[in-house]
């Protein structure tokens, strides 16, 4: 019998597409073709000179789960090689993510200038919970540099953005902001969840540390929550310093579930970005619509930008509806198959009001400064017939017309 046995894929070289099916996975002397996942708390020392040696770093070994495990870390390594960052490290939710990197990466006393174009949870973390460590936030316009340039202050530390945001469909030039910010020694996180990096990598545009909330597209089946934070590894070490001291970690069991969701993204988010710009053309169609958000959209302000980031346009699109709150609620409230909640990134269609669900807890006067009125619905595509999430559409839009 030959003596050449090779357990592991040997991936130098690969492509997107294998990297997300086989990357990071480290098999056991079991041999296991699956990914193996391991529920356990802690890890057994073959003596106390060893336990010591890997707690004190000196050698490489699992400690604790709530910063070291197996299967977390097969799944940190699988989407580190498909964002391009030498490190990822896996938290519990995506808030969680943007908050851990926070607290690893600044100080009391320290300022960000975010994009007012963010998630509502976003915002509240930064105004009423960020505010209390004594770090400050301004809010500056995701598509104008200059304002992200007269909002720099002699603190400022970080710049923070979604793009595309949520549910507006921004886009932000990831380039210009870079620039800007390397010019004043200043970092760049950007949310990177409604593309993934299937449709964006913002490392290679020079993006300090890329976010995700692994929950939505990355899962892909709305089964469980998860975050990421990617990034080199001198900054990655002080987000594992987060997640061994506070503790907001990744279970093993959802890791395993989010290794099965990137098995398919790539062909997922072809599939969510050709159904939305479809349904983003239909609907500029309806009499009750008056106006849609989605960077496909040859209108859209961005478009040539998005273009030129990303692959595609994504599966999330906003449009707002004739007669405000009332209408907006009547076009959800008509649906025969679409899920009504705030989740996105699922295999299902999604549908929800922004201004009463995942904004409501933003002041309305900072909600209409992100565009975000009464009228405004937002979808998410998910793998139905498109013919069938337009019927369902129908229903409502045909009662505001």
């Amino acid at each position: 019998m030959s003596e050449n046995k090779r357990y592991n894929a040997e991936l130098d070289g690969a492509s997107f597409e294998t990297l997300a099916v086989r990357a990071g996975q480290i098999r056991t002397d079991e041999h296991e073709h699956g990914e193996a996942m391991f529920l356990t708390s802690s890890y057994v020392f073959g003596s106390a000179q060893e336990a010591a040696a890997i707690f004190g770093g000196d050698e490489p070994g699992n400690v604790y789960t709530r910063y070291t495990n197996p299967t977390v870390r097969n799944f940190e390594q699988r989407l580190a090689a498909l964002e391009g960052a030498e490190q990822c490290v896996a938290t519990a939710s995506g808030m969680s993510a943007i908050f851990s990197t926070i607290l690893a990466l600044l100080s009391p006393g320290d300022h960000i200038v975010s994009s007012r174009s963010i998630f509502g949870s976003t915002n509240v973390m930064f105004q009423k919970y960020v505010s209390k460590l004594g770090i400050t936030v301004d809010y500056v316009s995701l598509t104008d540099v200059n304002e992200w340039e007269a909002a720099i202050k002699d603190n400022t530390k970080l710049f923070f953005l979604e793009s595309p945001s949520n549910p507006m469909n921004e886009v932000g030039d990831l380039s210009a902001l870079v620039k800007l910010a390397k010019s004043k020694n200043i970092l760049v996180a950007v949310d990177n969840c409604f593309c993934t990096p299937a449709l964006q990598q913002p490392l290679k545009y020079g993006v300090d540390v890329v976010i995700h909330s692994a929950t939505k597209y990355i899962d892909g089946q709305g089964r469980c929550l998860g975050g990421a934070v990617l990034g080199c590894s001198e900054l990655m070490e002080e987000v594992v310093g987060v997640l061994r001291s506070v503790g907001p970690t990744m279970s093993p069991f959802n890791a395993w579930v989010m290794l099965k969701g990137l098995e398919t993204l790539n062909i997922r988010m072809k599939a969510h970005s050709e159904k939305a710009l479809e349904l983003a053309h239909w609907l500029k169609q309806q009499p009750a619509v008056l106006s849609v958000n989605y960077a496909g959209l040859e209108e859209h302000p961005q478009h040539e930008l998005a273009i030129a980031q990303q692959k595609l346009f994504g599966g999330v699109l906003a449009f707002e509806v004739k007669g405000g709150q009332e209408a907006a609620w009547k076009v959800i409230d008509s649906t025969r198959m679409l899920s009504i909640t705030a989740n996105l990134g699922d295999a299902k269609t999604t549908i929800t009001h922004p201004a009463t669900t995942t904004h409501c807890r933003v002041a309305p006067e900072d909600r209409a400064k992100a565009g975000i009125s009464d009228g405004l619905v937002r979808i998410a595509c998910g793998l139905e017939d498109i013919e069938d999430i337009k019927r369902d559409l129908s229903f409502g839009l045909s009662r505001i017309s």
